[in-house]
């Protein structure tokens, strides 16, 4: 029997194999670059379903424990106040409906996500799906505004928002938002060279159809998490990227007088929301108040799940609008009904009372803690051996910092928008990366060794 060795092509492929188990979960970002239909549940959530069943295999035929006890007690601490809001629910197939879709998004996913994701390399992964899609939306939100084919902004088909059309006109600004968050996040780490000089031409090819979103609340939580992440990766590094991304905004707006005057007059209305709002920031303000007013009724388990709707106009003043208006992008003229806050913790609030909130709200507080120490502890780590270009930061710096930029973003978008549509997936699987980062990224970094090409050919020289 010959010893020689067995060609490297049929041997590379065994390497990629080793991402087999996170590939389910680029699936997901994956599907959500198809156009939607908005027919029922997209293909991003059913396929959401089968990667949960695909965990529960794989933990079945291991014989090992899906969480530490840890993790179980932080993912699964919502359960408590969703329990109660269902059962309050106005309906069984309200209170049954809110509830799967609780789970799904904040307990079953960010779980399959902690599951899945073994090490940095699983990790890294995943971060560059996100990028993946932001990059192909923004790139289809550019086109929209560059040939006048967007969603209606002031009368005009200029408002990017890549394939989610114009009944989700948060959508691309939220792939894009995390998508840069991302970017940022890898861009300032300390992966290889390639991937960060990748990841910085990513991140400034992004605040363009970023700014074509006219979404004001991704902006701010962008624009927060970013300065955050480059205060977090040293000031250096902050006055180099701040500098870059002054300069590709002066091209892109002062150079090409792409979006000027919109741009401007978008940005100045951020400061006038108390003195001169705009109809879309007074339906935003009355709808905070009625979530308040529903609360007020029922401070302990709220009206129950998928109740907003419900009671909203038995709270909400006449200043409330009849709906906001849609157009553009494929979809005729019509009006979209006001169904939520548009406030997360509002949402929670009217519907799952205080104890809900507590639930859920506690324990995004307990990752976003918890991954900030280990984030501090990666950054301030002491030298590396001999020295290097990776003294005084540890390895997974730049998951640390995509982590924790997620979980922030999240936290601060959650005061102007709530969970929704079909990026909402997208919301899932950030919760899942901070809870890795938080709960598993120092006992499980290196958990799966990757074999390299000439291990390989020992081993196949060997049998």
């Amino acid at each position: 029997m010959s010893l020689a060795p067995a060609p490297l092509p049929f041997l590379l492929p065994r390497r990629a194999a080793g991402l087999v188990p996170v590939l389910p979960l680029v699936a997901l970002p994956a599907l959500l670059a198809l156009p939607l239909t908005y027919d029922g549940a997209g293909p991003a959530d059913v396929v959401s379903g089968l990667v949960v069943v695909y965990c529960v295999i794989r933990l079945l035929r291991e014989r090992r424990r899906p969480l530490s006890p840890t993790a179980a007690v932080v993912l699964g601490l919502p359960v408590v106040g969703l329990a109660l809001a269902a059962m309050g629910a106005s309906s069984p197939e309200a209170g049954f409906t809110g509830l799967g879709r609780y789970l799904q998004v904040f307990v079953l996913v960010p779980a399959a996500v902690l599951i899945l994701v073994r090490d940095r390399t699983d990790f890294r992964v995943l971060a560059w799906s996100f990028v993946g899609l932001a990059l192909w939306q923004g790139a289809v939100g550019v086109h929209q505004y560059v040939t006048g084919t967007g969603a209606s902004y002031q009368g005009e088909g200029v408002r990017a928002v890549g394939t989610f059309g114009a009944h989700d006109v948060m959508g691309m600004a939220t792939a894009v938002s995390l998508g840069l968050v991302c970017a940022v996040g890898i861009a300032l780490g300390r992966a290889a060279v390639w991937q960060r000089v990748t990841a910085a031409g990513c991140a400034v090819a992004l605040l363009l159809p970023l700014a074509l979103s006219f979404s004001r609340g991704a902006w701010i939580a962008t624009a927060l998490t970013c300065a955050v992440q480059l205060v977090l990766a040293g000031p250096r590094r902050a006055l180099k990227v701040a500098l870059a991304v002054a300069a590709a905004g002066v091209v892109l707006t002062g150079g090409f007088g792409i979006g000027t005057a919109q741009l401007q007059e978008r940005i100045d209305s951020i400061a006038q929301v108390g003195d001169a709002p705009d109809q879309s920031v007074v339906d935003r303000y009355t709808l905070w108040a009625s979530a308040a007013g529903m609360w007020r009724e029922q401070p302990l388990t709220g009206v129950g799940l998928k109740g907003f709707p419900e009671y909203r106009d038995g709270h909400a003043t006449l200043a409330l609008s009849s709906g906001s208006e849609i157009a553009g992008a494929g979809t005729e003229y019509r009006k979209q009904a006001l169904l939520s806050p548009h406030n997360m913790y509002l949402l929670v609030l009217s519907e799952q009372g205080l104890i809900g909130l507590l639930t859920l709200v506690g324990g995004w507080l307990a990752l976003l803690v918890g991954g900030a120490r280990r984030l501090l502890r990666v950054r301030f780590r002491g030298p590396a051996r001999g020295g290097g270009p990776e003294a005084g930061r540890g390895p997974g710096l730049d998951c640390g910092l995509v982590a924790c930029g997620l979980l922030l973003w999240l936290l601060t978008d959650f005061v102007y928008g709530d969970i929704g549509g079909p990026t909402t997936m997208l919301i899932a699987l950030s919760l899942g990366l901070a809870a890795w980062w938080a709960l598993a990224g120092g006992e499980r970094e290196d958990a799966v060794p990757r074999c390299t090409v000439a291990e390989q050919v020992e081993g196949a020289a060997a049998r």
